[in-house]
């Protein structure tokens, strides 16, 4: 196995259940000191947002709601770009809420 794909399974361990932000610290320690330059990168961007990263690991919270609202909304209009009014737009949206 490569040290690169090691590295990967590596961070889907720290994603796993139990208490991830331990493990990510360590997995970021760990990245850093490596000398592939966008792991080490990668691993620096996760420390500037530490908490964030973390708590999206450990805590029950999703937005996938939120995301899938916005995705419909963005489909709807692309179908009816160049099509009609912004009225007929906002009677779709309503419609297929």
């Amino acid at each position: 196995m490569s040290f690169t794909a090691a590295k990967h399974n590596a961070f889907g361990g720290v994603c796993g259940s139990g208490t991830p932000g331990d493990r990510l610290e360590n997995w970021i320690a760990d990245v850093e000191r490596d000398t592939l330059a966008p792991l080490a990168s990668f691993a620096r961007n996760l420390r500037r947002d530490f908490d964030a990263v973390r708590n999206g690991l450990s805590l029950p919270h999703s937005s996938g709601a939120v995301e899938g609202n916005i995705n419909r909304l963005k489909m709807l209009k692309r179908q009816m770009f160049g099509r009609a009014s912004l009225d007929l737009l906002r009677k779709r949206v309503l419609l297929a809420g």
